[in-house]
């Protein structure tokens, strides 16, 4: 924090000394010009002059009079979290996910899209810039007035350089994905990869609220997981940490650099359908894989039984290896998981109860969709507190 005395680049202490105003009267709601002084340990001229010139901008609001300390009353003042706005948006399979918040992470408009396929580069940018127009449209937002937007990516995404390491699904690797998105979309743009996005969402909103140590685990297109340690997102040397569709579960056949992992490879989604093709009948593919077999599993279809069995057998395999490294408070079940039902999570955790001293807590995900915009908003809000965009 800067104090009195503070010397330097005069306008980056100006920066973050109205980065400092602004986090106390996030913190503290209401309160006055003198107040904000003494938390900040800003002289009163200062905060002063900070204060007026983020009224004429429209961040701080005057917001009445309060109890008066032995003087003239205080006028009390107000962060304006309606001044500007942050887009979160998330690629999960052949959909978009979109949202609009204010500067509180309130979301105020949900948007969400199929894409056309196949998926590319160009489809993905195109369903992203409508998306835009869509919510600034809808919410009366400039577009002068974001922040920025959070988008949620498969595979191995570079954050510091905006760039996507590994992504077999996409086909984006190596690309300067987040300068071509910022320049078409003609706003800041934060990439992360999907599933931590998903994590941070459950850490800070959903089921693992209040947790320090955590996995998330999801099954989707990939299977991906996101480590909380010690209340600090983990992401490892290359920010691939999470990657478990590469662990060694199931047949590993002949693979080849930039395809799935193994263990996604098998039991992922799409691994778990070409399996689901031989033995459910008269099934609508645009329904959950895992909740068709358990239907027919009930109905006496034996096959479909047995394919559930190896299904969570092979992916206890996964939570095994997690949880003997990590040795979580929680683990979360994200994505095709959720539809295991009450039955399948007790199956796992006899499984788990097998195979490791300590089974932590096994719950399922609950924000659904919502997680993974609530990350990407996250992102954009942290990042502009800690570098004090304005």
């Amino acid at each position: 924090m800067l104090g009195r005395g503070q010397t330097g680049n005069t306008k980056l202490v100006k920066q973050m000394n109205r980065q400092v105003i602004i986090n106390r009267l996030r913190e503290y709601k209401r309160i006055s010009r003198a107040d904000l002084a003494k938390l900040t340990e800003l002289s009163r001229p200062c905060v002063s002059s900070l204060v007026d010139e983020m009224i004429r901008e429209g961040l701080i609001n005057e917001v009445g009079i309060g109890e008066s300390k032995g003087g003239r009353k205080p006028i009390l003042l107000e962060y304006n979290f309606k001044a500007k706005g942050i887009i979160g948006a998330v690629f999960e399979g052949s959909t978009l996910h979109m949202a609009i918040a204010d500067l509180s992470g309130e979301m105020l408009l949900n948007y969400g899209t199929r894409l056309t396929r196949p998926t590319s580069g160009e489809t993905a940018i195109r369903a992203l810039e409508s998306g835009v127009k869509i919510l600034l449209k809808q919410s009366g937002l400039d577009r002068d007035r974001l922040l920025g937007i959070g988008i949620g990516l498969p595979g191995i995404t570079q954050s510091t350089d905006g760039t996507i390491s590994y992504a077999p699904s996409t086909g984006w690797m190596g690309l300067p994905v987040q300068q071509e998105m910022e320049a078409r979309l003609r706003i800041p743009v934060f990439i992360e990869n999907d599933v931590n996005l998903m994590t941070i969402g459950e850490f800070y909103k959903g089921i693992g609220y209040g947790i320090r140590n955590l996995v998330h685990m999801y099954v989707g297109t990939g299977i991906g997981a996101g480590i909380i340690i010690d209340g600090q997102f983990y992401r490892g040397f290359r920010e691939a940490a999470g990657e478990i569709g590469y662990m060694m579960i199931g047949p590993v056949g002949r693979t080849r650099r930039g395809e799935y992992g193994v263990f996604e490879k098998n039991y992922s989604v799409s691994g778990i359908n070409e399996k689901a093709r031989r033995v459910l009948s008269n099934w609508n593919e645009e329904t959950s894989v895992i909740t068709e077999l358990l239907k027919q599993s009930e109905n006496g279809n034996r096959e479909a039984a047995h394919l559930f069995e190896e299904i969570l057998t092979h992916w206890a395999y996964g939570m095994v290896n997690l949880i003997s490294l990590l040795d979580p408070e929680l683990l979360i079940l994200n994505g095709e998981m959720v539809n295991i039902g009450e039955q399948g999570l007790m199956r796992l955790k006899d499984l788990l109860s097998e195979w490791v001293p300590f089974v932590p807590p096994i719950k399922v995900a609950a924000l659904g969709n919502k997680a993974g915009i609530i990350g990407a908003i996250h992102i954009v809000l942290e990042t502009h507190s800690l570098e004090g965009h304005h």
